[in-house]
């Protein structure tokens, strides 16, 4: 069998990785040591190698842009088809599961899913039915505070009240808002996870038949996973020692949106078979970036601890700029990044790195009046525009009468006279009797007691609905959204907005019929769903990604958050100042400041040839002229390793990296190194390594004909000369 495809392209400890025997395992995977490339070649190693169906295998991660590269990479390394392969993001495969069994789950067959948005308008609907001041209320924070719950697992019910009245009233709104979603068959993101953990819990028929399905469960980014993902992790490998995880306990930055760093520590109780194994070698950034991160790092405790190096060289120093305030700061990077683009570099592998949105602004007026193009990551993406989710909002309601999220917010859009009067007596309807506003909007018709006008131009919209769904009844799906675009008054809205906003949102309207009629719904077909209520989950998980558009030849701006997973080879950090960067609410606090440390531990890796850190001697930024000291990470850096880019400047000497010791080979079963032999196929070769052990022992040999391969020794067959 010849495996080189396989691993010929790893180093030793990926290779040590992905031919692992099947066992619980914690691969630590530094800033740009290869953990795709892993995973991939791991998935592909189970399959060619030990001869699991592609169908066994489950594999999730955080972003449908990862999942989408993992599977290509899989299928171009086995040149086969990986549409049998469970790979997809967290809550794209809790959806899955919830499809498939919506009945165990308790949830009607036609559930919709909320995105963050639609689920922010339920909650302001609802603090109004409750008669609640929103100012006293923020319809955000209680937000955070549904979804805090559902990613630690606890429903309204578990929550214990407490003496505090606030603590109470947000647990009467949690309380309200579950029985509205139960009620409208919504769902939220953070539902997914935990409905699909209470299906594999309470349902041991559905959990026992995914634990024999899934044979091996792998995971990427297993730092960001919250206490929900991995309590189903645990549960659909529970007792089996099958799962395969990789992250980095040294780029954990998501805490405060419910990452638990701690699961890296507790899958090694947990698992207590398992192996650990750690990705060192970097493949980015030069040893000089290295080197300056790998000691800021290791100022956090209870690190499980790593040192990456790399091959590629010491590379420049790291240039540390003092600026006198923000405007010579932003003046000082833009002046760089046009220097680095007159050499030949380009705008894209630029980018400027900060703490607080707040700071783009500077840099933002800076690259304006120099003509440079910039792009701020992570703006809104196409199906994050307000136009975009209005029309989807009608193919929703088309779907499902029930949907309030999307009835609320497409009833007066465009205007059609329905009133904040009337909206007010349907919501007081649909709570007091426990239905939907569709459902309100009959029974407020039949009590007769409105105004001819506001009972036209309710009754007018509940006809639009229903003539739109007879209409599209026998369209294809993209003739269906072309219906809804131009019959809606979408359309004929945006066409009278001035300017080229308008003429924008219309093209953006145009492409949502483009991206219907190219949508694949034969690889989501498994789920017995129509093809619009496909489409339409589509939309919503897809708005729920982080990852922003592609971009064109243009500086990039983003936040530290923004940076991970990215890499550009010219990197400015900027504002390394106490109270910025590490940000004020962290100076106090252990745990927070080890995030802030990682946090830049993450943007300094993300640069590959150059890396500028910057701070000022005074700034104002939210309204307030300070003078802040260094960030204590600048102090964290060796000095030898930094260039001031001062008049009082100071160059210090060079310094060498230290080179990773060559990695020691043994001589197994019955060849050696050095040793001819024969092959029925690829003839005469010299063996170069030996690997492994039993069935998973092979061999590299360098074939006069056909060059080195990798063959497992067991199916290669081959002759001693």
């Amino acid at each position: 069998m010849d495996v080189t495809s396989i691993i010929d392209p790893l180093n030793d400890a990926q290779r040590q990785a992905v031919t692992a025997p099947s066992q619980a395992m914690l691969v630590l995977a530094g800033a740009g040591s290869g953990k795709t490339r892993v995973l991939v070649h791991r998935i592909a190693w189970q399959i060619q190698v030990e001869g699991l169906p592609a169908h066994s295998i489950l594999a999730v991660t955080f972003t449908n842009k990862a999942a989408k590269e993992m599977r290509g990479r899989i299928e171009n390394l086995l040149n086969v088809s990986a549409n049998t392969l469970w790979i997809g993001t967290f809550h794209g495969i809790a959806h899955r599961l919830l499809r498939r069994h919506a009945a165990q789950a308790k949830l009607p067959d036609t559930f919709q899913v909320m995105d963050s948005g639609d689920q922010l308008r339920v909650i302001k609907r609802l603090l109004s039915t409750l008669n609640l001041d929103d100012a006293k209320w923020p319809p955000r924070e209680i937000q955070w505070f549904i979804n805090a719950q559902k990613d630690e697992g606890i429903r309204a019910k578990h929550c214990v009240e407490s003496g505090d009245a606030h603590q109470r009233q947000m647990l009467a709104v949690y309380r309200a808002y579950e029985q509205l979603c139960e009620r409208s068959g919504l769902v939220d993101f953070a539902e997914l996870l935990l409905r699909a953990h209470e299906l594999l819990r309470d349902n041991p028929e559905v959990l026992a038949f995914y634990q024999q399905r899934f044979r091996q469960v792998h995971v990427d980014e297993f730092q960001d996973t919250n206490t929900i993902q991995y309590a189903w992790l645990r549960l659909l490998t529970d007792g089996r020692d099958n799962l395969f995880v990789v992250g980095d306990d040294d780029q954990s930055i998501y805490g405060w949106r419910g990452a638990k760093i701690e699961n890296i520590y507790s899958f090694q109780r947990h698992y207590p078979n398992h192996q650990v194994i750690k990705l060192e070698q970097n493949y980015r950034s030069t040893g000089t970036i290295l080197k300056a991160a790998n000691n800021i790092i290791a100022n956090n405790t209870g690190r499980m601890g790593k040192e990456l190096w790399t091959e590629a060289g010491e590379g420049e120093k790291i240039s540390l700029y003092t600026a006198f305030n923000e405007q010579d700061e932003a003046y000082f990077v833009v002046e760089r990044i046009k220097a680095w683009v007159n050499e030949g570099g380009l705008r894209s592998d630029a980018a400027i790195l900060y703490r607080a949105n707040a700071q783009s602004r500077q840099f933002e007026e800076k690259l304006m009046a120099t003509g440079t193009p910039y792009r701020v990551y992570g703006g809104l993406r196409f199906f994050d525009r307000a136009e975009i989710k209005n029309a989807l909002a009608y193919l929703r309601l088309m779907s499902n009468r029930d949907d309030d999220a999307s009835f609320e917010r497409i009833i007066n859009t465009p205007t059609r006279g329905i009133g904040a009067k009337t909206l007010d007596e349907l919501r007081i309807i649909a709570r007091d009797q426990s239905i939907s506003l569709w459902a309100a909007s009959i029974a407020l018709l039949n009590q007769r007691k409105m105004t001819a006008r506001a009972t036209n131009a309710l009754v007018g919209f509940l006809e639009l609905i229903k003539q739109l769904s007879l209409q599209a009844e026998s369209l294809e799906l993209y003739e269906k959204v072309k219906l809804v675009v131009e019959k809606s008054g979408l359309i004929a809205l945006y066409t009278k907005e001035k300017m080229d906003k308008g003429e924008e949102k219309v093209e953006n309207l145009e492409e949502l019929v483009n991206a219907a009629k190219l949508f694949d719904f034969d690889r989501a077909n498994e789920e017995n769903m129509g093809e619009l209520d496909m489409f339409l989950t589509h939309a919503s998980l897809e708005s729920g990604d982080s990852q922003a558009d592609d971009f064109e030849d243009c500086v990039q701006l983003m936040t530290l958050h923004s940076a991970k997973g990215l890499e550009f080879k010219l990197v400015f950090l900027v504002g390394m100042e106490e109270g910025l960067f590490p940000s004020q609410q962290s100076v106090d606090d252990a745990g927070r400041l080890e995030e802030e440390r990682r946090l830049c531990y993450v943007g300094m890796t993300r640069a590959m040839q150059q890396l500028y850190l910057c701070y000022t001697e005074s700034r104002r930024l939210y309204g307030r002229e300070t003078y802040p000291r260094p960030s204590r990470f600048l102090r964290e850096i060796p000095p030898e390793l930094i260039h001031e880019v001062r008049l009082r400047a100071t160059v210090s000497r060079p310094v060498s990296v230290a080179q990773p010791k060559a990695a020691s080979l043994q001589n197994l079963g019955s060849y050696k190194l050095g040793q001819r032999v024969s092959h029925a196929k690829f003839g005469e070769g010299v063996v170069l390594q030996i690997e492994g052990s039993g069935a998973q022992e092979r061999v590299q040999i360098n074939f006069k004909q056909v060059g080195v391969k990798w063959l497992m020794l067991a199916y290669a067959n081959l002759e001693v000369l």
